[in-house]
């Protein structure tokens, strides 16, 4: 479970991360070669795909940082969580979503499914 909970805080600061190269790196290092990420708005694959849709995120929500939202409940090699998306120095989230990821035998990230429980206005 701590590996888990481990694997969830790595993939968030992949989200928060500003350096393009180092969430490049970031992604290599946790995801699975051939990882997909799985939500209402997205469905892609590979490094460059998750690389180009966290990229997209990014400069979409511009001074928002992605955040635990509760705790991770994780079993084998599943974890689920929610995640908040909260302005730099604010408390108040203008998102929610709910992850699912599941891990390789190597502990890299094979697959994400994502909900979204709240989405601001506009997006």
């Amino acid at each position: 479970m701590s590996d888990l909970n481990d694997v969830v805080t790595r993939y968030l600061s992949i989200w928060n991360e500003a350096d393009a190269e180092a969430r490049a790196a970031a992604i290599a290092d946790l995801f699975a070669a051939d990882a997909t990420y799985t939500d209402p708005l997205a469905d892609v694959e590979g490094h460059a795909g998750v690389a180009a849709l966290i990229t997209g995120a990014r400069e979409q929500f511009q001074g928002l940082d992605f955040k635990l939202y509760g705790t991770v409940d994780a079993h084998h090699h599943i974890a689920r969580f929610q995640w908040e998306l909260v302005p730099a120095g604010a408390t108040e989230n203008v998102a929610i979503g709910f992850d699912v990821i599941a891990l390789d035998g190597s502990a890299r990230i094979k697959s994400v499914q994502g909900f979204l429980d709240k989405v601001p206005a506009g997006a």
